[in-house]
């Protein structure tokens, strides 16, 4: 999302998602800004809702907050009433309602859900409550054109985990050379698969983008 001189701090940005062989890598870089300044370079933009989810966030940083507060809330009442971890495909639906529900005074989100269930999932859903399952991989924010560029030149089905790594964190690194409110301190890259949520180390994502 562009930047703004209202003294809200938004994200930026660049974020995505993208599926690979039995798991979902999403990544993004740390940049926030608020008007012209950065207010943060190390801006934590994927947000972990459960054990088996996560989610991407561009737009206003406390919005996305907000929301995932709520999120995780209703996740969580879920497994204990029912006993189970919820669907990836259900969690996005639950998004998408809260998104809906307030479209006339909307949460400015553009969000990428992923997760595993029986198998790994991707959403991407927007501030009116559209929710879209992405078969391949997907791409939020001001960066996202340039970020889509390398995705769709070099994705290919049935990635193995480690070059879907790769993948996520050079489509990043190339919309931070080019988008001016992408960048920050660093690339965030996670793997979520059967093992559940985990951040990929920053030495291993330095590695992947030289």
């Amino acid at each position: 999302m562009t930047a703004e001189s209202d003294g809200k701090v938004k994200t930026g940005t660049t974020t995505l998602g993208l599926l690979c062989d039995k798991a979902v890598i999403l990544a993004a870089e740390r940049k926030a800004t608020m008007g012209y300044l950065m207010a943060s370079k190390d801006a934590q933009k994927i947000l972990q809702l459960d054990g088996h989810l996560g989610m991407t966030i561009a737009g206003v940083v406390g919005d996305a907050q907000a929301l995932q507060r709520y999120v995780k809330a209703e996740i969580k009442l879920y497994s204990l009433q029912e006993e189970r971890l919820i669907p990836v495909k259900a969690a996005a639906s639950l998004i998408s309602n809260i998104l809906y529900s307030r479209r006339f005074y909307p949460y400015i989100v553009q969000l990428v859900v992923g997760g595993f269930d029986t198998e790994a999932r991707l959403y991407s859903l927007a501030l009116d409550g559209s929710n879209l399952e992405e078969k391949e991989f997907y791409s939020s924010g001001s960066g996202s054109p340039m970020a889509f560029g390398v995705l769709e030149d070099s994705y290919r089905k049935g990635m193995t985990l480690e070059e879907g790594k790769r993948l996520a964190a050079r489509a990043v690194s190339a919309a931070t050379k080019r988008d001016i409110a992408s960048g920050g301190s660093g690339i965030d890259v996670v793997v979520i698969d059967s093992k559940g949520f985990r951040r990929v180390p920053d030495d291993e994502v330095q590695k992947m983008v030289k």
